[in-house]
């Protein structure tokens, strides 16, 4: 194509460096192929490659020169995607400050103008919106990444978990995307509060109709937290470093499978050992003579102090990763004091969480409409974080009759 970029444009800081536009292959889970690139900047000198993000986080470098830099090494990707009948998805970064303040100084957007200059589709390209600090109007910011959406182009937030994480941001902008920092991702691998974050966002994603793409994945096992927190793509060393050309798109799909077999049998185990949980609680349950106990009820029994007196003849069968007991209505409301495991021998009671109200806690849906069968078995909630003890926790709940449920949390140490 007559149209087509110098390659071999010198770098003003370093007049021996050559500006080059290097891609970071992105890997979707469900096909295990690489559906697209990062376009990221790198400068050769002498032979050597190296990255341009120390010079795009100089602040001594004016705007002006970062965005020259960064609109030559644009147009070098999108001219290279123009020359593919099928090329893959090109993400590029924009920094939001500078969408806002050259739409606003020229009412045009660049990458668009590029877009249409070499004839690519714009629905092949993802505009990431970095997050950092913005301290303009961000319903106009919303209004101009707006205009890339129209045309056609996805929208990603980058770095979601950093400083400047903003969900007012996230919200107007409602992005194809959230793209986890690679900080937030390594934290996780080894803090349980940065791993809840993690989830949250995923969830967040789920909520507003956006795919999770984690960022940072070097090992076999940033891989599988990736998978575990639910991400769609993933991006990282494991796979490549940038290079200057594309790959093959099956090149990573062996890797992405082993792990993907890996997750299935680690849930299939996981499954399987929580039923077993459950089954040996309902055989507790039955044998400690719980039922037998309330249905004896007579009408002047204490309710309350009736439900305490069934959970005591369970307490001695736990074993000691059940770390609490209370007795529930299937409406919700607990009718038995908290029994909590203070040691492996103990067990303290506490009061404060009688007539408490858990309709609403995910845990305890499946139990709203529900009769107890003769012969009850066990639902098993997903892992989440205890509110007082910040442990990871299942609850085990089991039907005592067509009004009653017992709920034991137990600690749920497996990985």
């Amino acid at each position: 194509m007559s149209n087509l970029p110098n390659n071999n444009v010198t770098f003003r800081h370093n007049p021996q460096g050559q500006l080059l536009a290097y891609y970071q292959p992105i890997v979707a889970m469900e096909s295990r192929e690489i559906i697209g690139y990062e376009a990221l900047g790198r400068e050769r000198v002498d032979g050597t490659v190296r990255s341009l993000g120390p010079f795009f986080a100089d602040s001594s470098v004016s705007v002006e020169e970062h965005v020259r830099i960064d609109r030559i090494l644009r147009e070098q990707a999108i001219a290279k995607l123009s020359a593919l009948t099928e090329p893959p998805l090109l993400f590029v970064n924009l920094k939001p400050s500078w969408i806002y303040r050259y739409y606003k100084d020229t009412g045009e957007l660049h990458t668009l103008q590029l877009l249409y200059k070499y004839g690519v589709d714009p629905r092949k390209v993802c505009i990431e919106i970095t997050e950092d600090e913005f301290g303009e109007s961000l319903s106009e910011l919303t209004q101009i990444v707006e205009l890339y959406r129209q045309a056609g182009c996805q929208i990603a937030i980058d770095d979601i978990g950093t400083g400047f994480s903003n969900f007012d941001r996230i919200a107007r902008i409602r992005p194809n995307l959230l793209k986890i920092d690679i900080v937030l991702m390594k934290k996780s691998a080894t803090h349980s509060g940065y791993l809840g974050v993690l989830r949250s966002f995923s969830n967040l994603a789920e909520q507003i109709g956006a795919s999770l793409l984690l960022e940072g994945v070097e090992t076999n096992q940033d891989l599988k937290r990736a998978i575990q927190a639910g991400a769609r793509y993933v991006q990282g060393y494991l796979f490549s470093q940038a290079q200057a050309d594309f790959q093959e798109k099956r090149a990573f799909t062996p890797l992405i499978e082993a792990e993907l077999d890996a997750h299935r049998v680690l849930v299939k185990e996981t499954r399987q050992r929580w039923e077993r949980i459950g089954s040996g609680m309902v055989k507790q349950v039955r044998e400690s003579g719980i039922r037998e106990l309330l249905e004896r009820r007579m009408p002047n029994d204490e309710e309350a102090e009736l439900a305490d007196e069934a959970i005591r003849l369970l307490l001695p069968r736990l074993d000691d990763s059940c770390m609490r007991v209370y007795l529930c209505r299937t409406t919700g409301i607990q009718l038995s004091a908290n029994h909590a495991r203070s040691d492996k021998e103990i067990w303290e009671v506490n009061l404060e969480y009688r007539y408490a109200d858990w309709s609403w806690r995910p845990y305890f849906i499946p139990h709203l409409s529900r009769a107890a069968a003769a012969e009850a078995e066990a639902k098993i909630s997903e892992k989440y974080a205890d509110l007082d003890t910040h442990l990871w926790i299942r609850t085990v709940s089991i039907p005592i009759n067509d009004e009653l449920v017992l709920l034991t949390d137990v600690i749920d140490s497996f990985e």
